[in-house]
């Protein structure tokens, strides 16, 4: 760095020499959560090559960078890693589908015998964004698991619903808050509470929904416990 003087000899300002540039270049894009704006955006993903700089040309190669993601909007570069973060309609969709996969769940563990239930989950589902949700639809796809044995619970320890619950729950569970979390456990809490109170199956469904949320058994066992309370 060279100082640049004034008139009067003092230091306005510093002359840099030697400095280094990156040359980006564009290698995808796509839309993602940008941390930055705080919404969804579009983003291209960037990588880049340094190069030594001298008086602003650029002269020698000092290897390449990168990738990373610059927001098409506010152009901040971020690291690979936002790119897991999904997008706000996607978080939407995969809740929306986690709690239509809770609500199945505990119907098929506890049957489609009682109406209250039923309409207890369509109305669940239905406030989780499946707006033409009806307690008969809920009860034809129970009936339709039923028939399917690899995927119904028979047995505590079975496959059952596991798989399609854990399909559901695990990419969702990292991007919900622990109350979030809690929330969607209750929910399906209330769905087998709206016939009387748990039997075996339905808490081992539960159980299982916990699980796949990463909430501890005991506080699995606490928030089971406090729904079935009368507030």
């Amino acid at each position: 760095m060279l100082p640049v003087r004034g008139r009067d000899g003092r230091a306005t300002g510093a002359l840099r020499i030697l400095g280094t540039r990156t040359a980006w270049t564009p290698v995808g894009d796509g839309e993602f959560f940008c941390p930055g704006c705080g919404g969804d955006r579009n983003y291209q993903r960037l990588t880049g090559r340094r190069r030594l700089t001298l008086l602003g040309v650029p002269l020698l190669p000092r290897g390449e960078t990168g990738p990373v993601v610059e927001c098409a909007a506010c152009r901040h570069h971020f690291g690979t890693d936002v790119l897991g973060h999904p997008t706000t309609r996607r978080f939407s969709a995969m809740l929306r589908d986690a709690v239509h996969t809770v609500a199945l769940a505990v119907l098929a563990a506890g049957g489609t015998s009682s109406r209250t239930a039923l309409e207890t989950a369509a109305a669940t589902v239905r406030a989780a964004g499946f707006a033409d949700c009806t307690e008969e639809q809920l009860a034809a796809l129970v009936d339709a698991l039923a028939a399917d044995t690899g995927r119904y619970f028979e047995q505590p320890s079975g496959a059952g619903l596991t798989i399609e619950l854990h399909e559901a729950l695990d990419p969702l569970a990292p991007h919900l808050a622990p109350a979030g979390r809690e929330a969607l456990l209750l929910q399906g809490a209330r769905i087998a509470l709206a016939d009387g109170p748990y039997i075996p199956a339905e808490r081992d469904a539960l159980a299982t929904v916990g699980a796949a949320l990463t909430i501890r058994a005991d506080d699995v066992n606490r928030l089971l416990a406090a729904a079935r309370t009368p507030s």
